[in-house]
């Protein structure tokens, strides 16, 4: 991919630099723990972090996995091959890092790979954070991205699922939520026969997922459940058609707020997490889910 992390007039002073970026930018620091790329640097993410989706319908479906590292290593597995991994309904996520930070220096600086169709699109939520402690795990302050639907009416931050485990298999999995609704995801017997949709390596009888939620828009336009359609949100979401109409979406870390919703400036980041932001389902379609391919370093690329 050409596309890049700068402004064009920018190019000149990178060009008569070394190869790697240094640890100052307009003339500021970076920070005692960014990382810098090297010539031997990826622009695809190189680990798996974390991968806890909530119950969906491809959960389960091609291998049990035992353990949360073991489920690290499938993703990290099927992303490397191109294959999408999926996050399960409202609340699932993937947090996913790279062997350098990538940069912000404006425009749009990393890509997010889905498989959204025109009509079928089930967007995430994406998220940054740096390593301010130096430890190498994301458990720093995350940022939302701003995407367009951000205010929107049926928008929430700090939503809550809580997901049930079935007692048997070939049931639906129950659930409830912060706003005092309760549903389920619905066992699709005639597409995903595996015995459960709630993730095998995830403990306990319950566990509860936390994010912002976008107003879903689903509908059966056939009015009869034979046709479901997912329209398109504006921008600003994984797995969303209507971001650049071919199956990716580009980010900007300038798009970043803080828990209140007031933008902060970050130099640099060092791990992107995906979640699923829509609570819904479409008929025999069952729940809508995002799904990620894969994740690219865009301001690499000025190199």
């Amino acid at each position: 991919m050409n596309r890049i992390c700068l402004p064009i007039l920018l190019l000149a002073a990178f060009a008569v630099s070394s190869c790697n970026y240094h640890k100052v930018i307009d003339g500021e620091p970076l920070g005692e723990f960014f990382r810098a790329p090297t010539n031997e640097s990826s622009v695809y993410a190189d680990k798996v972090l974390d991968y806890t989706p909530a119950p969906g319908q491809f959960i389960n479906a091609d291998v049990i996995l035992p353990t949360a590292e073991a489920a690290c290593a499938w993703a990290k597995e099927r992303l490397d091959s191109k294959q999408f991994v999926s996050l399960g309904a409202f609340g699932g996520y993937i947090v996913v890092g790279f062997d350098h930070s990538i940069v912000n220096l404006g425009g749009d600086c990393f890509a997010v790979y889905g498989n959204a169709i025109s009509g079928g699109s089930e967007p995430g939520i994406v998220w940054v954070s740096q390593d301010t402690n130096g430890n190498g795990r994301p458990d720093d302050e995350w940022f939302e991205l701003r995407g367009s639907d951000y205010n929107a009416d049926g928008s929430l931050r700090n939503y809550s699922v809580t997901y049930y485990r079935p007692s048997a298999p070939g049931q639906r999995v129950r659930w409830t939520d912060s706003e005092g609704q309760e549903g389920t995801i619905d066992y699709l017997a005639a597409y995903h026969k595996q015995d459960y949709y709630y993730p095998a390596w995830i403990p306990g009888a319950e566990y509860t997922l936390t994010g912002s939620r976008l107003k879903a828009h689903n509908y059966d336009q056939s009015g009869n459940g034979s046709y479901w359609v997912n329209p398109d949100y504006g921008w600003g979401y994984a797995d969303n058609y209507n971001d650049v109409h071919k199956k990716d979406a580009t980010f900007r870390i300038d798009d970043a707020v803080d828990a209140t919703g007031k933008p902060v400036i970050l130099k640099y980041i060092d791990f992107i997490k995906v979640q699923t932001a829509v609570n819904a389902k479409s008929g025999w379609l069952g729940e809508l889910s995002t799904e990620v391919l894969g994740f690219e370093d865009l301001s690499i690329n000025v190199r």
